[in-house]
């Protein structure tokens, strides 16, 4: 059954989602992963694409989403602050392309951004362009089209809201917003001309079906860049006790999701501290792209260590910018 799929899908066709339920009950999953494999070097080659994130604003989030630290609903030790220092953010972004991320993004907690901060970090964003060949993107919640159009004039190449789990699923880890509100979010983005990049947190409680329904989802919205953070429960949160994922159920939800959506990125986000001791069966596995250096609130991975172990599994890393970080 895997052999038929993967020749179909490499032909231009696509998996059911009756034949994706079936692969959950595989017994040879290294047959799901080596096809996975295959689908991600015939669609996306061999580049790895890295990118990093900073927090340009931290804690004090109104939305009572159950696994984040920065909702104000849950007591953690997260940092809080109104908005990072502006010249800080540039230099990382400098720094992050001189090792040869592709991509780099400002985050920001809270439901949305207030147009004083968004112009603050519209002019982060255009100070970085003049200054490096970077790619950048943004993370700012449920934005209007007006801020989004502005995010767009300041070199935002793409937008990133998480549609978190699957629909069925939604309202079980947060009830302040809706998914409709986010996929709202993300069909302004796109009207605004910026790539979208969705994904969402495995290991919440889900059933591996509702990951299926998730990846389905991703491909109904054409999505091109899907991160999969691996849920990192957090003590004073929610989820803090969520049992967490088998190997197996790790790695089969990455192939899984490659057959779904063979022609986009899936990523390596959050959670890749818990998973490192199967990294190299997840590269493996049709992963194609990766967060890299440190997350939001955590503290993330060694990007040159990274770019060592993305070389080892066979990834290229050449790409413009580590022939030339600088457009001056």
């Amino acid at each position: 059954m895997v052999q038929e799929i993967k020749e179909r899908i490499l032909q231009g066709g696509s998996i059911t989602q009756a034949e994706a339920l079936a692969m959950i009950d595989l017994e040879d999953k290294q047959a799901l992963y080596e096809a996975a494999d295959e689908l991600r070097q015939h669609f996306k080659g061999d580049f790895m694409e890295m990118c990093s994130i900073m927090n340009a604003k931290s804690g004090k989030c109104t939305q009572n989403c159950k696994w984040c630290s920065q909702s104000m609903f849950h007591k953690t030790n997260v940092e809080e602050y109104e908005l990072v220092d502006l010249k800080e953010a540039e230099q990382l972004a400098e720094e992050n392309a001189s090792k040869g991320v592709y991509r780099f993004s400002l985050v920001t907690s809270g439901r949305s951004i207030s147009n004083g901060n968004l112009d603050k970090l519209c002019g982060v964003y255009k100070n970085i362009q003049k200054k490096t060949p970077i790619h950048l993107c943004a993370s700012m919640g449920l934005l209007n089209r007006s801020q989004l159009d502005k995010l767009k004039e300041s070199g935002v190449g793409h937008y990133h809201c998480n549609i978190e789990t699957a629909p069925s699923y939604f309202k079980e880890v947060c009830t302040s917003h809706t998914m409709e509100d986010k996929i709202r979010t993300i069909r302004a983005a796109r009207a605004a001309g910026m790539g979208i990049c969705s994904g969402g947190i495995i290991g919440m409680g889900e059933t591996m079906e509702q990951r299926i329904e998730m990846a389905f989802t991703l491909n109904e919205l054409e999505i091109e860049s899907i991160p999969l953070n691996v849920l990192m429960p957090v003590e004073g949160t929610e989820l803090s006790a969520t049992k967490p994922l088998t190997d197996e159920e790790i790695l089969s939800t990455f192939a899984l999701f490659r057959f779904i959506n063979p022609k986009a990125n899936i990523r390596l986000a959050g959670g890749r501290n818990l998973i490192s001791h199967i990294q190299d069966k997840a590269l493996k596995a049709g992963v194609s792209a990766a967060l890299v250096g440190d997350y939001l609130t955590t503290i993330g991975t060694n990007i040159n260590q990274d770019k060592t172990a993305f070389n080892n599994a066979g990834f290229s890393l050449d790409h413009e910018l580590l022939e030339s970080v600088s457009r001056e």
